[in-house]
């Protein structure tokens, strides 16, 4: 029998303790090291070399999630890294998803989910929550409302790295106006960062 060894990331240490104990009730799954940070994370999984990380975002005042995943894929490590949070926002999503990871499952999942959750992200199958996996598929059903072509000019600047007193001088706009047009583009992207917003409109094709 194959053992797969997990290693998980999670500021709470009740957190971390009932999930080591949860996983190791299967004679297949073995909590092989824990980290309570993202900075923690990428310096210590590189020498555990585990067969997936289980990883949070959001980590208090500490590197978050999304970070530490880039981190680790930047020094080449390229173990399985799967979600496990309670945040559900699209941004979030998007942002973990493009940071590298490999699924996104949330708290609240039954045992049986996690289980599964764990063996299938090891096998090389993205796995997501039901309720975000549906949240997902609804908003790509959704006609997307279009960016105007003041709000695809912003974007395309965005990502270019502006800041907002940047984005106002190249437009000849005021910070204010900016921060309406920001506002009014993360609404129809469904996201809530400016990193999700440049990601998702590079997915869509929405930056010319």
């Amino acid at each position: 029998m194959t053992v797969i060894r997990v290693f998980l990331v999670d500021d709470h240490l009740v957190v971390r303790t009932g999930l080591s104990a949860l996983l190791g009730t299967q004679h297949d799954l073995q909590v092989v090291g824990e980290a309570s940070s993202g900075e923690e994370a990428a310096a210590v999984i590189p020498s555990a070399t585990p067969d997936l990380v289980m990883m949070d975002l959001d980590m208090g005042a500490g590197m978050h999630g999304a970070d530490a995943i880039r981190q680790l894929r930047a020094a080449g490590v390229e173990v399985p890294v799967l979600v496990f949070t309670t945040y559900d926002t699209d941004a979030d999503v998007v942002r973990a998803l493009d940071a590298g990871a490999i699924g996104y499952l949330l708290k609240d999942s039954g045992p049986d989910e996690i289980f599964g959750a764990v063996r299938s992200a090891v096998a090389g199958r993205s796995v997501l929550s039901p309720t975000v996996a549906s949240r997902l598929v609804q908003q790509m059903q959704r006609p997307q409302e279009a960016l105007t072509a003041r709000e695809s000019e912003l974007l395309s600047l965005l990502a270019d790295g502006m800041s907002n007193r940047e984005l106002g001088k190249a437009l000849f706009i005021s910070e204010a106006t900016v921060k309406t047009h920001l506002g009014h583009i993360y609404a129809k992207l469904g996201v809530d960062t400016r990193s999700a917003a440049v990601s998702v409109a590079l997915r869509r094709d929405g930056i010319r």
